[in-house]
């Protein structure tokens, strides 16, 4: 097992603890990237992905997003700058190998917006934000490399936790790091009405609707619901203060409530998108 150094979820911020990233990248693949699939769907659905969309996809993740909208036709170009395990995997996903040259996709995965000669029609930032103090500035950084290469009118697409109240995974996770942290949750914050309309302004975007996506969390038993949970990085500084032993003793007693008589674990959730244009 390579472990590695690496910060607190988001990145540069909070105590440092060891971790391995392959096999997080591998849980956030095959655990917890698919729970906001309903939102990816509900919002090409809205904006008629197919053939003639040419998509840039920020915080590509493991490329789950990306993969539904190329099976809808899209051209889609991923970037993923804080976490090249994932995307290593994104490109697993995607990407030819040369020993077999079938591919579904027109695809490319890359740690930085590149310049194109044909405009991106749809550009989306799919990671919620939200929750941690910092992420939404984070996001408008990001956006503001990509508002360089694509063209005015083009939709831009957000992502937000909703409503705290209907969110039960934010209230789980909230509670293991006030339980386990020496301060006051590591930053984490309820998420606001606005958080999503106040980064469109900071880059200059102008808002053009939005909508909220039921986005239930389940897991098949205890175990798949830690390892899901731990590979956002969520809890990343309650670890590095507490450990692991202590957080997931805290994160059991939060799940409870969420446990069914046969061993899964499902938490409702909504979720938020906006969709804004460049001008």
């Amino acid at each position: 097992m390579t472990s590695t150094l690496v910060r607190q979820h988001p990145p540069h911020t909070g105590p440092v603890l060891r971790v391995d990233l392959g096999a997080r990248a591998r849980d956030w693949s095959e655990i917890q990237e698919r729970m906001l699939v309903p939102l990816h769907e509900a919002v090409y659905e809205r904006l008629d992905v197919g053939p003639a969309t040419r998509l840039l996809g920020l915080g590509c993740g493991s490329g789950l997003a990306l993969l539904t909208a190329a099976s809808r036709g899209a051209a889609v170009t991923g970037v993923e700058a804080a976490f090249p395990e994932r995307l290593a995997l994104a490109r697993e996903r995607l990407l030819p190998r040369p020993w077999d040259p079938r591919t579904r996709t027109a695809a490319r995965l890359l740690e930085a917006v590149p310049r194109v000669a044909e405009p991106y029609t749809l550009v989306t930032a799919f990671e919620p934000v939200g929750c941690l103090a910092g992420d939404g500035e984070r996001l408008a950084d990001a956006l503001g490399a990509a508002r360089a290469v694509v063209p005015r009118g083009t939709p831009v697409v957000l992502a937000g936790w909703g409503p705290p109240e209907r969110c039960a995974t934010g209230a789980v996770l909230r509670t293991a790091r006030r339980a386990t942290e020496p301060t006051d949750g590591g930053g984490w914050r309820p998420a606001h009405r606005d958080d999503l309309e106040e980064v469109a302004a900071r880059v200059g975007l102008r808002p053009d609707g939005s909508g909220r996506v039921a986005c239930p969390f389940g897991y098949a038993d205890l175990a798949s619901a830690l390892r899901g949970l731990h590979c956002t990085g969520f809890l990343d500084t309650a670890v590095a203060a507490a450990g692991r032993e202590r957080v997931d003793k805290e994160l059991t007693e939060a799940l409870h409530p969420y446990r069914r008589p046969d061993g899964t674990v499902w938490m409702p959730n909504v979720f938020r998108y906006l969709i804004a244009r460049v001008h």
